[in-house]
């Protein structure tokens, strides 16, 4: 306890004899050694000593004296350190909260919510897996709602998810039709469960099985819808929720039979793979020359974010990513294409399918637009204004893609 002048009063030392014993059998055998622990502390124990030994080598029937003993003591005090007092608090933290369940609230509509854990889930099998975890379809037992539970690895400590869980709160006033239905989100042995509306398909899967499966292309009509649904996305969560996308992408775009087109992987998600993907080294194709230069890493704004959207909507339109992936091998190779180099284009002699208005990359940042300057491009207004049926093309896509058994949601 502590001593009235503040500092610990002493305690009586830990006294660890470490005895080695060299002895012989009566038959000139091989002998036994031995290790004595010898705790010697005298608070509270009177002149009561513990002693522990533990023998090493063959058990003989007849011994004779030590013919050599060997004797070492330390003594430590007893008022030990514990690991919070020497620094180790975010690392007891994070081992905590991989063993703690969440309860979190459900929120399926403005007037029905559900206090849940991830124990009122019945899964019914994973329909995607990623870098950062798996997409599994569950179904909450209470109210038998099915959903899309992504469950992303994390490595965060509680005050960490306590932040995240407010993040959930804000993310459950979403009103726009181009984002994911958000329903909530919960902490399981220190991973993320976050539990979402359920869609038909991501456009990466659909756009690779209507180029690579049905040798088709996806009209300029149809790529309007997408760049308008997802610029109204992307224009929603910077002026309403403050928050900046930074992995627009097909496989964060996801469609349903009914036509809509909505926007996934932000707030919640959005911040732990952005935190992963800070501690892994590797190539992150949609990312923005500003994003990758290290000399600006730090330095971009929702510009970012319009960059990724041109990429996305030039890998829509060709088929194929606009960039040579395939010989990025290595981080350096994606530094100096994106960086460096020219931004891809789509040259009219080769696809003269696309109209002049098609939106074009700027690697610049201050030549490349913002969401507001966007909404007025042509191509955004043509869009706008079309009479495209999107909800028909979408679902004679998606019905041969079940003829054929191949499952929308990667």
């Amino acid at each position: 306890m502590d001593e009235p002048g503040g500092g610990l009063s002493r305690k009586p030392p830990l006294s660890l004899n470490f005895e080695s014993k060299n002895t012989r059998s009566s038959s000139g055998g091989g002998g036994g050694g031995g290790l004595e622990l010898d705790f010697s502390g005298q608070a509270n124990v009177g002149d009561r000593r513990s002693k522990l030994r533990l023998s090493f080598g063959k058990s003989e029937t007849a011994e004779r004296p030590a013919e050599a003993s060997m004797k070492t003591s330390i003594s430590l005090p007893l008022q030990m350190q514990s690991l919070e007092d020497i620094g180790f608090r975010p690392q007891i933290d994070r081992l905590q909260s991989r063993s703690m369940q969440t309860t979190g609230k459900l929120q399926l509509s403005p007037d029905v919510v559900y206090e849940f854990t991830a124990d009122d889930l019945t899964d019914l099998g994973e329909i995607g897996r990623g870098n950062y975890g798996s997409v599994n379809k569950m179904m909450h037992q209470k109210s038998g709602t099915i959903m899309a539970v992504k469950r992303i690895l994390s490595n965060v400590d509680e005050r960490e998810q306590k932040e995240l869980i407010e993040l959930a709160v804000v993310m459950r006033s979403t009103n726009c039709v181009n984002i994911i239905q958000f329903f909530g989100a919960i902490f399981k042995d220190g991973d993320c469960w976050i539990c979402m509306e359920l869609m038909d398909s991501s456009l990466d899967k659909f756009y690779k099985f209507v180029y690579g499966v049905m040798k088709s292309e996806i009209p300029e009509e149809i790529l309007g819808k997408i760049a308008v649904a997802t610029l109204n996305a992307l224009s929603y969560l910077k002026s309403s929720l403050n928050i900046i996308h930074r992995d627009v992408k097909p496989s964060n775009i996801l469609l349903d039979r009914k036509g809509n087109i909505k926007l996934c992987d932000f707030g919640i998600s959005g911040r732990l793979i952005d935190s992963i993907a800070r501690t892994n080294v590797g190539c992150r194709p949609y990312m923005a020359p500003e994003r990758i230069d290290p000399t600006k890493a730090q330095q971009y704004d929702i510009r970012a974010d319009v960059w990724s959207l041109g990429i996305t909507l030039m890998e829509l339109a060709l088929g194929e990513f606009p960039y040579p992936i395939q010989e990025w091998d290595n981080v350096f190779k994606q530094l100096s294409q994106v960086v460096e180099g020219e931004a891809p284009r789509l040259h009219r002699d080769k696809h003269p399918r696309f109209s002049d208005e098609f939106i074009s990359l700027l690697k610049e940042v201050p030549k490349r637009p913002k969401y507001k300057d966007l909404m007025i491009h042509q191509f955004i207004k043509n869009a706008q204004e079309a009479p495209t049926d999107t909800r028909a093309y979408v679902e004679s896509v998606l019905a041969k893609m079940d003829e054929m058994g191949i499952p929308g949601i990667p």
